[in-house]
């Protein structure tokens, strides 16, 4: 877990399992034991969290999501900016476990919300990729989709939602934009570093409000926050 030296790192309210070994080199965390035993104790906890209506994985009621969205994106806007100066010394393993159980909740196949409101960056490895996979050369695939960001350079999407979501599931999804394949960046190390990307996402993907949403009240719960 790679901190700055400006950011100060938190502890636990609790002590760390006996079979926990944690060795601090500069900005490096090297864990010797399974990293999710600790949670093991408090996972019921906060499984309750994961009863929301909204969330079922028959369908996804994205106007309630942006609704509940809008009333919280305060609050976690704010935690996500103090963790730019504040991180749990076991950051990298703490986001793990709690993505892992939004994906138990999360469908993207019903929600699409992302490719409905928003727009990948096309890399030129994307666009030959894709337009060989539609049979078009790149520049026929670029003209007849895409448009040129003055400010970035980017290609991005002419329209909203994507030209290639059909009845919410990506028709293309084999030859996807890298950028939609690594969406919503839960993944991405060091976490902490994406935050500007998460507020931006809040509203917007129901995955990320919900690891947002757990990640605080974990940290609030179980750290010296």
């Amino acid at each position: 877990m790679l901190v700055s030296c400006a950011c100060a790192i938190l502890h636990r309210h609790r002590r760390l399992d006996n079979n926990m070994t944690s060795v601090f080199n500069t900005n490096i965390i090297l864990t010797t034991a399974d990293p999710f035993s600790m949670f093991k104790k408090s996972r019921q906890k906060y499984d309750t969290l994961r009863q929301s209506p909204i969330y079922l994985h028959s369908s996804m009621d994205l106007k309630s999501f942006r609704v509940r969205a809008s009333k919280k994106k305060g609050r976690l806007t704010a935690f996500l900016q103090k963790l730019d100066t504040i991180v749990p010394e076991d950051m990298p393993q703490l986001v793990a476990e709690i993505d892992a159980t939004v994906w138990r909740d999360i469908d993207c196949t019903h929600c699409a919300n992302c490719c409905k409101t928003m727009t990948p960056t096309f890399t030129p490895k994307d666009v030959k990729r894709i337009a060989a996979h539609l049979n078009m050369t790149p520049k026929n695939f670029r003209d007849k989709w895409l448009h040129k960001e003055e400010d970035t350079g980017d290609w991005v999407n002419v329209n909203q939602p994507c030209q290639f979501l059909i009845n919410d599931m990506c028709s293309i999804y084999e030859v996807r934009p890298v950028d939609c394949a690594e969406f919503p960046h839960h993944n991405k190390k060091p976490f902490d570093l994406y935050n500007d990307t998460f507020v931006q996402n809040l509203h917007r993907c129901p995955a990320t409000f919900t690891l947002i949403e757990r990640l605080e009240k974990r940290v609030r719960d179980e750290y010296d926050w």
